[in-house]
């Protein structure tokens, strides 16, 4: 596959983010721009009106060299692999959940003074992803294997012990955690779901929305005719159909079940 090829391939969210955050660290490195443009700074914003920066430090992540590729990696990996895997179909979702924490991080950041918010953002990814593959086995440098949840704190670990600060890290799983907790967990508790996609958000991608209603509507009404037209003998048969008919319309990869390890 030619980068090209690779590149298209990316499911929207993970390009648009993957671009912005290319050519944000590269027009700081070719001097264009300097990070000091766009770092996080509450008093510019709500002060001096530079309401961009809510934005832009999101996409710095250092200078071009190897801790950007590894950064790089960590957010092409997990941000693709939520998108194509329990976001499938679902763009409008995975984008409020990036806004959801986003604005978390934004909270918070005044009070832990992190000017850059890419790596805690890219951090709640990979606490979500964990959460929702809780039965892939993953090993750290072939030294011990663990489980998908267990990967921010092996992270956390190992970034304690190169000597980093573990606030970044930190506040992205306090941010992953929050939408884990009132998506996946507190709707099961209630039936309610108070982080449910607004319309404004779900309005940014009309050909999804469209499409996905109208394939339900009609496997239902393919499953309705094909219970009209066949006989049904005995309770047992009725129910295999409605089985068969009921999963096609709404399919939703969870991270309850045993998905395939990347």
């Amino acid at each position: 596959m030619s980068p090209d090829e690779w590149y298209k391939s990316l499911p929207i969210i993970t390009r648009y983010y993957v671009t912005l955050s290319f050519l944000t660290t590269a027009a700081c490195a070719l001097e264009i721009i300097t990070p000091f443009n766009v770092y996080y700074n509450s008093h510019l914003i709500f002060k001096k009106g530079e309401v961009w920066r809510l934005m832009t430090n999101f996409f710095f992540f250092g200078n071009l060299g190897l801790d950007f590729v590894f950064h790089m990696f960590f957010l092409v990996k997990y941000c693709k692999s939520l998108e194509e895997g329990s976001f499938r179909g679902r763009s409008a979702d995975f984008l409020w959940m990036l806004l959801f924490g986003g604005a978390l991080l934004t909270v918070l950041a005044p009070f832990v003074a992190i000017e850059f918010l890419g790596s805690s953002l890219t951090f709640m990814m990979v606490y979500v992803w964990g959460r929702r593959h809780q039965y892939v086995n993953l090993s750290f440098l072939g030294i011990f294997n663990f489980t998908a949840p267990y990967l921010p704190w092996v992270l956390l670990a190992f970034s304690v012990m190169l000597g980093s600060s573990p606030k970044v890290d930190l506040m992205g799983m306090v941010a992953g955690h929050a939408y884990y907790f009132l998506e996946d967990v507190y709707p099961r508790m209630t039936g309610r779901r108070p982080l449910k996609t607004p319309g404004f958000v779900q309005a940014m991608f009309p050909v999804e929305e469209r499409i996905r209603p109208a394939a339900d509507a009609g496997l239902q009404h393919f499953a309705a005719e094909e219970l009209q037209q066949q006989p049904v003998n005995g309770v047992g048969q009725q129910e295999q159909l409605q089985q068969q008919a009921g999963p096609a319309a709404g399919v939703e990869e969870r991270g309850g079940g045993r998905p395939h390890a990347d």
